[in-house]
């Protein structure tokens, strides 16, 4: 008989509509109730779930027995706060989305939090389930021989607008290398499998938002960057970040470079964002570059539409809500953990420190 879980979403704006959108493809998976301060927002979310009840605050979502697993997909700055409260009910398993938190001062909720709370909490690091990602994953040792650079690269269109802007200031977001990078510095440490030691950066507010203002005050948040990690090892990782850069083909390119070999993934970014003159959205690729003999061979990694359909992350979200669902039934492990969420969250603030003072950061 197929095992039904019942969730409870914590935030109803694109992310969580994405979310829903996913949890739909999942037999057995439903979402019973919604929470938004925005009530229209809730509203539709509930629409979109097929029904599911709109709570008006959050205590009376946690208060439901019927709900059996929740999803956070609340503004960054608000993330600790709920898991705290949610720790005061019966704990059950949550699906929290990344940043785990914003602020250095909070490292130690979050490793108190890990300690205390009884059920599994997977951190939405979904840039791992990517299909091109995926494939990378599983070949990289053997094109390379093992790992010595590691390049990331992201050229993509700028932050889109969210429910009271959040996203346009630091102190909500934690920082473009929070927000946005976390993805990429957990990627590191799970490409290299090791930990990182030094962080240098350049980054900042070139282009976007810079006409904006929001009750008197413009947005801080930073635009572009470089990132280098040193990491235990001796392998060495770069990260490329340009927000006004959404005429690229692909948006993401992964490459790793070792004695033996490159392999490199390509990734395009939302089909929704594609330009129709354009023609057809790009295909994802594997690109493997043997040094011995010299060659490159392309293998394009195909997409299932259904999942490009549901979300803007490759249909990554689906593969990480699919997993979740067995942690859920009693069948699965977590692979993204509070540690891991804490650890991408440490390098980006890191990240940040570097690029404004000026200097190297150790960890």
């Amino acid at each position: 008989m197929m095992k039904t879980v019942n969730y409870g979403l914590i935030g109803c704006g694109m992310m969580g509509q994405e979310h829903i959108r996913n949890i739909a493809l999942i037999e057995g998976a439903r979402i019973v109730a919604v929470f938004d301060p925005v009530t229209e927002l809730a509203q539709a979310a509930a629409d979109l779930a097929g029904g599911a009840t709109v709570m008006h605050d959050l205590d009376s979502l946690l208060a439901r027995s019927d709900v059996e697993a929740l999803v956070i997909v609340s503004p960054n700055h608000l993330h600790l706060d709920q898991l705290e409260h949610i720790a005061t009910y019966p704990h059950r398993p949550i699906l929290c989305e990344k940043p785990l938190y914003t602020d250095p001062s909070q490292a130690a909720r979050v490793a108190a939090f890990a300690d205390s709370y009884t059920a599994p909490v997977w951190v939405a690091m979904e840039y791992r389930y990517m299909p091109p990602v995926a494939a990378l994953l599983q070949e990289v040792n053997a094109v390379t021989g093992g790992i010595k650079m590691l390049t990331i690269r992201e050229h993509r269109f700028p932050f889109l607008p969210k429910i009271g802007d959040w996203n346009r200031f630091n102190a909500n977001s934690g920082g473009t290398l929070v927000e946005k990078c976390c993805h990429f510095f957990d990627l590191m440490r799970l490409i290299l499998r090791d930990e990182p030691v030094r962080v240098m950066a350049s980054a900042g507010q070139s282009v976007n938002h810079l006409d904006e203002t929001y009750d008197g005050k413009t947005p801080d948040i930073w635009d572009n960057g470089y990132v280098i990690v040193d990491f235990a090892g001796g392998a060495r990782a770069m990260l490329e970040l340009c927000m006004f850069a959404e005429g690229s083909k692909f948006q993401e390119a992964i490459s790793a470079v070792g004695p033996d070999g490159k392999i490199e993934c390509l990734v395009p970014g939302p089909r929704r964002f594609w330009p129709d003159h354009l023609g057809p959205a790009p295909i994802s690729q594997l690109v493997v570059s043997p040094r011995d003999p010299a060659g490159e061979h392309v293998v394009e990694i195909e997409v299932d539409p259904t999942l490009l359909q549901a979300g803007d992350h490759n249909g990554s979200t689906f593969y990480q809500h699919r997993k979740f669902f067995d942690v859920c039934c009693g069948r699965g492990q977590i692979e993204v953990t509070l540690q891991d969420g804490a650890k991408a969250v440490a390098m980006g603030l890191a990240a940040q420190q570097s690029a404004r003072e000026g200097r190297v950061v150790v960890l």
